[in-house]
């Protein structure tokens, strides 16, 4: 058996969908600025819940365009270490400060008590990032302490759109929230993102920014600094159609989450990071015991054919080979932790309920094997 790591399914009624919207681009010739686009932010708003979206090209450029619509050149921004190096850059490519937070072993994110030992009277704002889909159940109480700071609080959930604690969408909690589109997200259009809030004022600087500072997308007057940021039609039709199958894809991934914890659950070696939210569960996550060496496991795993998924993450960004240029430091013990010894499991439509019972075996017996000295 070889079980991939990934596996990205489109419906055959979806396929059919997406051609026949590509062909009425390709024969309108509206490859750009249309409806499409708009509809797909129409669709994204109501979906979370909230006034407004805004799709670009990317998770990463929804970071920078928010980071610039804020203002937060020269100022500081508090960012966990455990995230993708996107989280960190869109701030410093808006002429930012990063000041790094270290994790949350529960929740793979940051903590109350982390943010208050890390927050200083130059910091503007804290972005909060949604691991693996997880939101962390202190949500509320870190969204009630960053308007008591006077700050601003922005939701980096590009792993988490249609994860919600208590009714509420991952991306709704903050000021605002972005959401990716990639190729390895629950839903995608290969390549996109998206920026979801109920301010009026940001959204409209947000549409600025995102088409060099132009009120109008066809003419050329400019009245705010921009660049081009903006979503093309044919990716906003797989965007939309992706979204409106979101709910049954939301329910498959839940169905083998629940099954892997079912068979896992007896193991008192392996510790399940389960969340304390309706998960969206973009990632299945599990801490290995301590002395077990993740490079090996996964080696051997895939000898026996179970691709593991990728960290989330593997080496936190206080860690990186770019750290020092960028300014990174700090002791972030917790992060070094959980970074170093957690897997992820494959987790996807179309996994069979025999590929998920031989991943299980797979996992549990490699792991005996490495703690019985076996290479």
């Amino acid at each position: 058996m070889n079980i991939p790591s990934l596996k990205i399914k489109f419906e055959d009624e979806e396929k059919s969908f997406i051609l026949r919207e590509i062909e009425e681009c390709l024969t309108t010739g509206q490859l750009s600025q249309g409806t499409k686009v708009l509809r797909f932010e129409e669709e994204l708003a109501s979906f979370v819940k909230v006034k407004h979206a805004v799709a670009v090209n990317s998770g990463s450029s929804a970071i920078e365009v928010m980071m610039r619509t804020l203002g937060v050149e020269g100022k500081e921004v508090l960012v966990p270490t455990n995230t993708f190096l996107a989280t960190a850059m869109g701030v410093l490519l808006a002429g930012g400060v990063v000041r790094l937070v270290d994790t949350d072993p529960k929740t793979f994110s940051v903590s109350l008590e982390e943010l208050k030992k890390r927050v200083t009277k130059k910091t503007t704002g804290v972005i909060i990032v949604h691991i693996g889909g997880i939101i962390t159940p202190e949500i509320d109480k870190i969204a009630a302490w960053c308007k008591q700071e006077g700050i601003w609080l922005f939701e980096d959930a590009a792993h988490a759109l249609g994860s919600t604690l208590n009714g509420k969408h991952a991306g709704s909690f903050g000021i605002a929230g972005e959401y990716s589109l990639f190729a390895t997200k629950v839903i995608t259009s290969g390549e996109g993102g998206s920026i979801v809030t109920n301010s009026e004022e940001l959204t409209e600087k947000m549409r600025l920014y995102r088409n060099h500072g132009k009120p109008k997308p066809w003419e050329t007057y400019h009245t705010q600094v921009g660049a081009n940021y903006r979503m093309s039609e044919i990716t906003s039709i797989m965007a939309y159609s992706q979204l409106k199958r979101l709910g049954n894809i939301l329910q498959e991934r839940e169905a083998i989450a629940k099954r892997y914890t079912d068979m896992l659950k007896s193991n008192s070696e392996l510790t399940l990071i389960n969340p304390m939210c309706n998960s969206n569960w973009y990632k299945y996550i599990i801490l290995l015991p301590k002395g077990i060496e993740r490079d090996l496991l996964k080696q051997k795993m895939k000898e026996k054919g179970v691709n593991l998924q990728g960290e989330v993450y593997g080496v936190p960004l206080h860690r990186q080979p770019i750290a020092v240029q960028l300014g990174f430091e700090g002791d972030f013990s917790n992060a070094d932790d959980v970074c170093s010894r957690h897997i992820c499991l494959p987790i996807y439509q179309d996994l069979t309920v025999e590929q998920q019972d031989y991943i299980v075996t797979v996992l549990q017996d490699t792991l005996e094997n490495i703690k019985n000295g076996g290479h």
